[in-house]
């Protein structure tokens, strides 16, 4: 993949930087768990597949600090952002390994591998969808950043095109921190697939006059009943597709789903810094007596969606609780 969020070599987590695109490409060098998670919090890594790749990362650091650490890193880890069910699936899976004995890094690295595998098929699973869809929008990033590599919405993009496939991709900027624009964007003019950035308030425009075939998103935390969070704008664009009857599909690796929530109801929603809105590359754009609200996500019922991209197969919202794996 010409694309790699995350990777471990000679004993340390080396990531892409991603609050550098698309200006400059900078790897940093992690050496302990608590610099995996001030990544994480600060959005260095992100997508939620790709921060529990590097959470369960963060658990091998910890292990390797010789001193008793497991819970305490785990409960750092954790505490670095509530919406994504990812990130607690890889924890948990090293956590785990390290009680029992076995090796951290074996049980990371395979997770690791897991979700490459699991976005390849996505990827393959999805792009049959796409063989006549001539014109697709997404928001924020669903790819390779986002998911180690590969991507989630952006896989069967990615294979769909391969196979030949005419695809034009309509790229929501999704403010407020600009993870189409800039990831997204970024990620599609490396590979020469087709693209337009457009205001997050212009998908409504797009979708009711017909330039939308299709509309697909990834997810950071998929209920068992199909209502899932994702990025905050993502609610708006599924209904703004149903009452113009456009598809709308949702792809995620296995760890994003969480069965043991019956609905979006209970999903935790990350509220972030007001700063984020407020201002924009360093500039203050609200007047210094204004105040701004930033919730990271919201939450979408599942009747807006048309079928969710999963690793094994095409699944319709209501046949979603019997596909979830019984370990989610």
């Amino acid at each position: 993949m010409p694309v790699r969020a995350l990777w471990w070599k000679d004993g340390a987590l080396h990531l892409l930087d991603q609050r550098a695109l698309p200006g400059r490409a900078v790897v940093l060098h992690l050496r302990s768990a608590e610099a995996v998670a001030r990544a994480i919090r600060t959005l260095t890594v992100r997508g939620a597949p790709a921060i529990g790749v590097a959470a369960a990362y963060g658990m091998v650091l910890a292990a390797r600090a010789g001193r008793p650490g497991r819970e305490r890193a785990a409960k750092v880890l954790r505490a670095t952002r509530p919406t994504a069910h990812d990130l607690f699936v890889g924890i948990e899976t090293v956590r785990s390994a390290w009680e029992r004995g076995d090796d951290p890094l074996e049980a990371a690295d395979l997770y690791r591998a897991a979700i490459v595998d699991e976005c390849h098929r996505i990827g393959e699973a999805g792009a049959p969808l796409f063989a006549r869809a001539k014109q697709v929008l997404t928001h924020c990033n669903a790819g390779a950043l986002a998911t180690v590599e590969w991507g989630t919405a952006l896989a069967p993009i990615r294979v769909a095109r391969q196979r030949g496939a005419d695809l034009f991709v309509w790229v929501d900027e999704t403010r407020p921190l600009l993870q189409g624009s800039r990831l997204t964007a970024w990620e599609l003019a490396r590979e020469k697939i087709p693209h337009a950035v457009i205001a997050d308030n212009a998908a409504g425009y797009y979708l009711a006059t017909g330039a939308v075939d299709a509309v697909i998103v990834g997810a950071d935390r998929i209920a068992r009943n199909g209502d899932f969070a994702n990025k905050v704008g993502t609610y708006e664009k599924a209904v703004v597709a149903k009452e113009n009857g456009v598809p709308f599909y949702v792809a995620a690796p296995w760890s994003t789903f969480d069965a043991r929530r019956a609905n979006g109801r209970s999903i935790p929603v990350e509220q972030r810094d007001e700063d984020e809105v407020l201002t924009l590359a360093g500039r203050r754009l609200a007047p210094r007596a204004s105040h701004g609200r930033n919730p990271a996500f919201d939450v979408t019922p599942s009747r807006y969606v048309t079928a969710f991209v999963t690793p094994d197969g095409v699944v319709r919202p209501a046949r979603l609780a019997s596909a979830i794996p019984r370990a989610r």
